[in-house]
């Protein structure tokens, strides 16, 4: 239990977190991410969002810098993001 609590106390909230969501390249992939990030995070600047594709283009990777208030804000991002079909992965 004791390292459970150790772990939690690694980020201070409200705080800076960056995401990085992973998906096959469309314009879906991306309007998709950036939906579920402005439902818990409506503030999101432009600036706080980089694309960059793969070397072959197939796959997109969002860099995506959020400003979270509680543990709880960011696990509903993930949990969101991870049900999502256009997202491979999430970070």
């Amino acid at each position: 239990m004791a390292k459970k609590e150790q772990k939690e106390s690694l980020l201070k909230f409200p705080c800076d977190f960056t995401i990085k969501v992973f998906g096959i390249a469309s314009d879906e992939f991306e309007a998709t991410v950036l939906t579920i990030i402005h439902q818990h995070a409506p503030n999101l600047s432009d600036r706080a969002i980089q694309s960059r594709q793969s070397e072959h283009g197939k796959y997109c990777a969002l860099t995506i810098t959020v400003h979270v208030n509680s543990k709880e804000q960011l696990d509903r991002i993930y949990q969101d993001l991870s049900a999502a079909k256009q997202v491979i992965m999430a970070l």
